[in-house]
């Protein structure tokens, strides 16, 4: 069940945060929309007053989570999605600097522990709480010239069962959701990326993408929220992966 419980979404300002935010809402949960840009979040908490509180936090400092955590004290959350993350360079691994590599993985993946470290202790108190981290089908499958997103996203997985293990004796689910190719914004610029990268046109580069799935189309971040709801009305399911890519395969 969904209604009456209090939502964190990491990532929440734009884009699939913004998105999964409003299904939680749709759904009766009240949603602690988390961000770096304040406007992003404040607008997501706008369009849907009174249902959304906006907080700032930069998830990948550890003093920031901290302190977002000390200001949510007075909130029983019981349900924490962590969707916070950036797509990186498109590149090499041996054009990739240490700097690049290390942004991804700070947001992608420390970013995770950080806000589960900080919140779950409120969890384990209650006895009972859902954890959704979102990862990618790029890090269970290969995509030449983004290592750093797909190590990232292989090891949000390995966290995801890890965790799981940890806490689910404790009354506490953790899985993850992997979608595709979302329609949206970031895969624009990586499509972009790829065709100054191969030397092709954007639509050739997103043809070669897009037609590795079975669908042959990416999905919307409408579906990918659907998908966040569902697995929350899924009791029993715990340190597992949701694949949704419409039929995307690594070829």
């Amino acid at each position: 069940m969904i209604a009456g419980r209090t939502a964190v979404v990491t990532g929440g300002g734009s884009g699939l945060g913004a998105a999964i935010a409003g299904a939680l809402v749709r759904e009766g949960a009240r949603v602690i929309a988390v961000g770096r840009t304040r406007a992003r979040v404040e607008a997501v908490a706008a369009a849907h007053t009174p249902h959304v509180r906006a907080e700032v936090c930069d998830v990948a400092d550890p003093h920031a989570v901290a302190e977002l955590a000390e200001r949510l004290s007075d909130e029983r959350i019981s349900i924490l999605i962590n969707n916070a993350g950036i797509a990186g360079p498109v590149a090499p691994l041996l054009d990739i600097t240490p700097a690049q590599w290390d942004e991804v993985f700070a947001i992608n993946v420390r970013g995770i522990y950080l806000t589960c470290r900080a919140l779950l202790p409120g969890m384990i108190e209650q006895g009972d709480g859902d954890v959704i981290n979102i990862a990618s089908v790029s890090g269970k499958r290969p995509l030449a010239g983004r290592t750093p997103y797909c190590a990232s996203k292989m090891a949000v997985l390995g966290l995801t069962t890890t965790l799981a293990a940890e806490v689910g004796p404790l009354g506490i689910t953790v899985n993850s959701l992997s979608p595709g190719p979302v329609e949206g914004e970031r895969m624009h610029r990586n499509f972009r990326l790829e065709a100054e990268r191969t030397g092709t046109t954007y639509e050739e580069a997103q043809e070669a993408f897009v037609s590795r799935a079975a669908l042959g189309r990416m999905v919307t971040e409408t579906e990918v929220a659907t998908a966040v709801t569902a697995m929350l009305t899924m009791p029993g399911l715990c340190a597992a992966d949701i694949d949704l890519s419409a039929g995307m395969s690594a070829r």
